[in-house]
């Protein structure tokens, strides 16, 4: 009963009282399930908002989208407008640019046409001097020259040298005619006639410089040293250096031979320290070996503007007088006194007459003449610049092993003329006379190795012949030269059977050995100074500027004015600068061929781009450039541009200022304007040389030309543009000139 009264509460108390099974800590599982239930909605309702969201934000994102899509097609239609607005405005003017530019360009043609004028006016002035030098350009006077120095005898190693000046300046006078000449007035048969008369003037002059070498080595006896029982001889000039050594002892210990007066020497093998030899050095500071460059030819149907020369001239005013003497002899004799004078009176009236009207008459032929030349000029001018600036389709030759490509490298410092002579018969005294053998092939050559050699161990018996040579001062290698030898055979410079080059460029000695004598040079990558790294063109006066090309081992600063260029100052590093260019004034083909000989070499020919990593442009478009460049460089200046290397090959990029300051003043931060032109529009840019990326965009409030000219019209003074119609002539074509010859452009 216990149990019972015990177990009813408990029913009881389960029923009236909370139970604790209610608590959620001592049901869990109930209170979980709960949760569960509670977490699903919570979820589902999340779920919602967050789609709710997410459509919300897409539709706001759809809306702002079509507002911008809307705004920049606004934007595009309000640029487009204003594109063909300007556009437009272009196409009105540009008839009236161009026709003005037309008149401003006429200056090159006015160039042309002096310079044509002065080269009649130098034949003529040779023509009436008769100092007896002959004219280059004249068949018959250089061959009669040549011909007569053929017939003289026995001349000194002294009398050559003297002669060989004048040799030596109607070749360059032969060059500069075939340079300067504009190709559509040089006919073919003038090159091969020019040509022909230089490569005939290089081997008589090399043949006179032989034939005195035997004569100075007959008396080899007599001018033998005392010490050393040898002879050495030394004969210097400004363009030839000779270095002499005969072997007259054959001492076979005598290896080692060296001139006192230059560092100049030889280390022979015994075999030729003991035989009848001469060494002979013969260093000519020009290059008469390498082959000459073809001459381009132009076909064209005009008529060369090059007028008659003096000599044709002269022979038609003889022949004229010639004519009117035999008129005048015509006359019959019986006539009386009194009937000539009265028909010479008559004649004299008509001839006044006569010329009064034919004055008058010629007047128009001559104005017609005029116009035509100009009219030709125009066509020709262009065409020739345009000319310098192609590049050609392929290489010019396959060139074999060891040859030395003679596009790529340059010869430095003229030709080392080394030979081994078989020394001829020494004079002998005689009862007061001296008996000379004379040979009848003349001076021979000493070969070295023998042809066959079959018997004997060539590397041994027939070593190389170790040579020392000093460098030409006025020459200047940025690396190494190398070091190449003539092959006659192939008539081109080779690299092979030259070892141990050692190069002492402080000394300017360089020591190599040699598998046999024979001619070699020092030769330079033509292009080591290329590409460029930056360029400024900025004027210094009214007819004078100053252009300067930076690059990776000098600066070059160069002065031009009216017909002229000077090598204003050279920055060579560490390296001796060549003093003796500097401040001599030429013209400018003579400047060029004058700083490529000295190793300055910032001018490509037409197979550059075969060897230089260039950014070729356009030729129509670079010479539109460097020609409105020109007539604006006395009062502007040029600079280089990074963004130039980005603008395609149909474009260029440069910065311009403005630059009216005097000789001695100078702006060190200009403010530069960046523009952009093609070949037939020119624009101001938005960025500037700091900016990020590179754009096309139009700078803000600016409008575009048809001609460079023009465009910088637009922000000019009024006495910038005043001034860039006052310079010379010959000025502007000589700035045009050299921007054509450097390509700053597409090689820098």
């Amino acid at each position: 009963m216990v149990s019972g009264n015990a177990g009813e509460p408990g029913e009881g108390a389960s029923t009236d009282s909370p139970s604790p099974v209610l608590s959620d800590e001592k049901n869990p599982t109930y209170t979980g399930n709960k949760k569960k239930k509670f977490s699903k909605i919570e979820r589902l309702k999340q779920l919602q908002e967050e789609e709710e969201k997410r459509l919300k934000e897409e539709e706001e994102a759809r809306v702002k989208s079509e507002k911008e899509e809307l705004a920049r097609l606004e934007i595009e239609q309000i640029e487009k407008e204003k594109w063909q607005q300007l556009e437009a405005k272009d196409l009105g003017r540009k008839n009236e640019e161009l026709e003005e530019l037309y008149l401003l360009e006429n200056c090159f043609s006015e160039a042309e046409k002096i310079r044509r004028e002065q080269r009649l006016h130098s034949q003529w002035m040779h023509y009436i001097q008769c100092d007896g030098c002959p004219d280059p350009s004249v068949a018959q006077e250089i061959n009669t020259f040549i011909s007569l120095w053929k017939e003289e005898k026995n001349e000194t190693f002294e009398e050559v040298i003297a002669k060989s000046k004048l040799v030596l300046y109607l070749i360059d006078r032969l060059k500069l005619i075939l340079l300067e000449t504009p190709s559509r007035d040089l006919q073919e048969k003038s090159i091969v006639q020019y040509q022909g008369s230089i490569v005939e003037l290089r081997e008589l002059l090399h043949l006179k410089f032989n034939i005195a070498t035997e004569l100075l080595l007959r008396q080899a006896s007599t001018l033998a040293d005392l010490d050393t029982g040898n002879m050495e001889k030394v004969i210097r000039d400004e363009n030839i250096t000779l270095y002499i050594w005969a072997n007259l002892k054959k001492n076979p210990r005598h290896r080692n031979i060296k001139c006192n007066e230059m560092q100049i020497g030889f280390e022979i093998p015994r075999i030729l320290a003991s035989s009848d030899i001469a060494l002979r050095l013969l260093h000519t500071r020009y290059d008469h070996v390498t082959p000459l460059r073809p001459v381009p030819i132009i076909l064209n149907d005009h008529t060369p503007l090059e007028s008659p020369s003096v000599q044709d001239e002269v022979s038609v005013e003889q022949s004229a007088i010639s004519k009117e003497l035999q008129e005048e002899n015509k006359q019959p004799e019986n006539e009386s006194n009194l009937v000539q004078e009265e028909e010479t009176k008559s004649e004299e009236q008509d001839d006044d007459t006569f010329g009064v009207h034919a004055s008058f008459v010629e007047e128009e032929p001559e104005s017609t003449k005029q116009d035509l030349e100009m009219k030709i000029l125009n066509e020709t001018v262009p065409t020739a610049q345009l000319l310098l600036l192609e590049n050609a389709p392929e290489r010019l030759r396959a060139f074999e092993d060891e040859e030395v490509d003679i596009c790529q490298f340059s010869t430095l410092g003229g030709v080392y003329h080394l030979d081994i002579l078989e020394l001829p018969p020494q004079c002998k005294p005689m009862k007061g006379w001296m008996i000379m053998e004379i040979l009848q092939d003349g001076l021979q050559k000493f070969v070295y190795p023998p042809a066959t050699t079959e018997d004997l161990e060539t590397e041994n018996v027939f070593p190389p012949i170790e040579v020392m040579l000093e460098v030409h001062e006025n020459v200047i290698f940025f690396e190494n030269p190398l070091v190449a030898r003539w092959d006659a055979e192939g008539k081109h410079w080779k690299t092979d059977g030259i070892s141990n080059v050692v190069y002492k460029s402080e000394e300017r000695i360089i020591t190599f050995s040699l598998d046999t004598l024979g001619p070699v040079t020092l030769i330079q990558d033509a292009h080591i100074n290329m590409p460029y790294q930056s360029w400024e063109l900025r004027p210094l006066d009214e007819n004078k500027v100053l252009l300067t090309v930076t690059t990776v081992f000098a600066e070059i600063q160069i002065q031009i004015k009216e017909g002229l260029c000077m090598l204003a100052s050279l920055n060579v590093g560490d390296k001796k600068p060549l003093s003796i260019l500097e401040g001599k004034w030429m013209t400018p083909i003579y400047f060029i061929i004058t700083l490529q000989e000295a190793g300055l070499n910032i001018f490509p020919t037409e197979y550059s781009h075969f060897y230089v990593a260039t950014n070729c442009k356009v030729p129509l478009v670079e010479m539109k450039a460097y020609r409105q460049m020109a007539v604006l460089s006395s009062a502007f200046a040029f600079g280089w541009s990074k963004w130039n290397m980005q603008c395609g090959s149909e474009k260029v990029i440069f910065k311009v200022s403005e630059c009216l300051t005097k000789e001695q003043e100078c702006i060190q931060d200009p403010t530069w304007t960046l523009l952009m032109f093609s070949d037939n529009r020119a624009q101001r840019l938005k960025i500037d040389e700091d900016s990020e990326a590179f754009s096309e965009a139009l700078k803000e409030e600016t409008e575009f030309h048809s001609t460079l000219y023009h465009m910088i019209k637009d922000f000019a003074s009024q006495e910038a543009m005043a001034k860039t119609k006052g310079p010379d002539n010959q000025f502007i074509d000589s700035v045009c000139h050299m921007l054509l010859c450097i390509r700053i452009f597409s090689y820098s």
